[in-house]
Order: structure tokens, then C-alpha cells, then sequence
């Protein structure tokens, strides 16, 4: 087993500043809601999927592509979020 020496223990512990200085409050704030909207989209695209279980043919289609767009949707304001708490860090 290798030992930890102190260069190597400098390293990680620099790096690990570095890190928790590119935190911020609103850019944790803004990532949590990005979270939470492709949450509540997917469970919503979930609930209208076991809808879709107990129907046949072209009703269980319809229902499937609604909850297709639905977590398309969701997804695609998630990312919005996510871009969003990336310009509130500063990060490219």
C-alpha cells in the first residue's frame, strides 16, 4: 500500500479549495431548481407512462409521445437552469 506523502496530500488539498471556492449560494440555489424541474417532468412523464400501460393501440401511442415531450421539456429547462447557474459562477 502506497503512503500519502505531503506533496501529494498538498495536491488534493488545493485542489479541494479550489473547488469549494467556484461554489456560490445562487449558483447552488439555481442548479437545486434545475433538479427539481426535471424531477417533477419525469414524474409527471412516469405517471402519464403507467396511464399509457393500460390503454392499447393508438390511445397508449399518443400518451407516450405526450409523456416523451413532456420529459423533453423538462429536460430542456433543466439545461437552461444549469446554464444559468454556470454564468452565475463565472464558469465558460
Amino acid at each position: 500500500m502506497k503512503l500519502i506523502t505531503m506533496p501529494r496530500l498538498a495536491i488534493v488539498g488545493v485542489a479541494a479549495l479550489s473547488l469549494a471556492a467556484c461554489n456560490n449560494k445562487a449558483d447552488d440555489a439555481t442548479e437545486q431548481a434545475a433538479d427539481q424541474v426535471e424531477a417533477s417532468s419525469d414524474a409527471a412523464a412516469d405517471a402519464l407512462d403507467q396511464q399509457a400501460d393500460q390503454m392499447g393501440g393508438a390511445s397508449e401511442e399518443a400518451m407516450e409521445n405526450k409523456a416523451d415531450a413532456i420529459r423533453d421539456t423538462g429536460e430542456a429547462k433543466a439545461d437552461a437552469l444549469e446554464e444559468k447557474a454556470d454564468a452565475q459562477a463565472g464558469h465558460p
